[in-house]
């Protein structure tokens, strides 16, 4: 399918225009490292609340929750609604520790803790999430562009992952925020009239919309059962307020937004404005998948075969924005799947290289010259980049892009969560008992990781998890959190019999 010209200039002008504003900050007179990582604490509040925003956002949003709720109901839209709460604890407890600590790396405070051993471990679990994260959001972002230009899918996640390390890799954590917010306003956008389209395309409207909706218990939220062996409203709730706890506690994504604005107050004030604004916006999404189920179920022959496929449910949105948008309109919202994808990509890739400089090569020699640090930054940043882009290049086989950053982060957490929390709620806890609680925490995840995939039948059925892959950061944060407790209190019985 050729690509109009008017949408391929569109399209063409954003991507340029990013690219330059973003290496515009490398060019700047008398920048240290410290304005790489936190921007110089010079942000206001409102574009590191869209930075927060951005970040959630990502093109998993933009393209897997439609699909999600094209395939299904608005199940996920649960995950939603448990941000509130993280956000509250973020803001009570997790935004002055990290402002009080004044460092850049959200895994300094393991460390005065429980040792260097549990820096690390929480530095490489955070890497590799990200890594996750950056493949999944690589591949999405191909899809679109497949449709739209008709070039190979490998290609696109190439040059698409290029072209982000080089803005990012540059440009530091002030070109990524200020590039979070321009693109966060044209993502809005850019959703909010696709959304419009559709219910104008569709014979009566909104109305038609809710009805057909409505018989086919799209808008469900997910059983209320106690069943934690599926995707049920308390199985989302529950792995949403861990992730998302684990999000604002200790991603690192979040920590330097907190060190990036002005005072402590600022630092909260942007987090409840990116955290609350998801939610509506997540909403529309869900809304738009929706709504294309209906457009789709009225007018059935607009639809190729290729798609009619449930594995191909990821792709429905980027086929509309391609064969049904107007021209212009269809430059617009392929801009926006783009600034979704590449907002969280850069935001990946400063973090990832900021952690990789802080708690490795930092920790070994504090006395690195400024220009040392910035080329251990750049090089950190296009060596995670260019993984990633493996990594999306794997993606291309699975069936839901959702489903599987899900179950990814869930176990590349590594409950790290859990350790944290052992370390904030309690003085009490020694290193070795922190230790023991994460070396059961991560037989824990391993088991409930790989026994689904490993044991499929015969004897040691019995012996598989039982549990919903989601559950996992779950089941390893609690099994760190509260092993290092009960290893704690048997220590102390032992000392006093002694």
């Amino acid at each position: 399918m050729g690509l109009p010209i008017v949408d391929l200039l569109v399209f063409t002008l954003y991507l340029l225009a990013i690219l330059f504003f973003g290496i515009s900050f490398y060019f700047k007179k008398n920048r240290t490292t410290k304005d790489y990582m936190t921007g110089g604490q010079r942000i206001p509040s409102w574009a590191i609340g869209m930075s927060i925003f951005a970040t959630f956002v990502s093109s998993i949003s933009f393209l897997a929750l439609p699909g999600k709720a094209y395939l299904s109901n608005w199940n996920s839209f649960v995950f939603s609604l448990s941000i509130p709460i993280a956000a509250f604890f973020a803001v009570k407890f997790f935004v002055p520790l990290y402002r009080k600590i004044n460092s850049q790396s959200a895994y300094y405070y393991l460390e005065e803790r429980f040792g260097s051993w549990a820096r690390n471990y929480a530095s490489i679990c955070y890497l590799l999430t990200q890594l996750a994260r950056m493949g999944t959001i690589l591949y999405l972002l191909a899809l679109p562009a497949n449709a739209l230009l008709g070039w190979d899918i490998n290609t696109i996640i190439i040059g698409t992952g290029v072209f982000v390390i080089i803005y990012a890799a540059m440009g530091g954590i002030e070109a990524v925020i200020w590039t979070d917010a321009i693109q966060g306003i044209v993502l809005i956008s850019g959703a909010l009239a696709c959304l419009i389209i559709i219910i104008i395309s569709v014979p009566n409207g909104a109305e038609q919309i809710i009805q057909i909706s409505q018989e086919n218990n799209k808008f469900s939220l997910g059983s209320l059962d106690l069943n934690f062996k599926e995707s049920t409203f308390w199985v989302i709730l529950i792995y949403g307020i861990f992730i998302n706890l684990q999000n604002f506690g200790i991603d690192q994504n979040y920590v330097q937004r907190y060190m990036s604005a002005k005072t402590e107050k600022e630092a909260k004030k942007s987090t409840w404005f990116g955290s609350l604004l998801y939610i509506p916006v997540s909403l529309l999404f869900f809304m738009i998948g929706t709504a294309l189920y209906a457009y789709y179920k009225i007018n059935p022959e607009l639809l190729p075969e290729t798609l009619m496929d449930i594995a191909e449910a990821d792709k429905i949105f980027p086929y509309f924005i391609v064969s049904e948008l107007p021209k212009g309109v269809t430059g617009l919202l392929i801009a926006s799947i783009f600034a979704a994808g590449m907002s969280t990509i850069s935001t990946s890739i400063n973090s990832s290289s900021t952690v990789i400089l802080t708690d490795f090569f930092k920790r070994k020699n504090k006395f690195f010259s400024s220009k040392a640090e910035f080329r251990i930054l750049a090089i950190s940043g296009i060596v995670m980049g260019s993984i990633s882009i493996i990594v999306s290049l794997a993606m291309t086989s699975v069936k839901s892009a959702l489903d599987t950053w899900w179950a990814l982060s869930s176990v590349f957490s590594g409950g790290v969560l859990g350790l944290f929390l052992l370390g904030f709620v309690s003085n009490k806890i020694k290193q070795t008992e922190a230790a023991i609680a994460v070396i059961l925490g991560i037989l824990v995840v391993g088991w409930m990781s790989l026994t689904p995939l490993l044991i499929t039948s015969g004897k040691w059925l019995a012996f598989k998890n039982p549990l919903h892959t989601n559950l996992t950061i779950v089941i390893g944060t609690m099994v760190i959190f509260l092993s290092g407790f009960l290893l704690n209190i048997l220590l102390r019985k032992n000392k006093r019999l002694i």
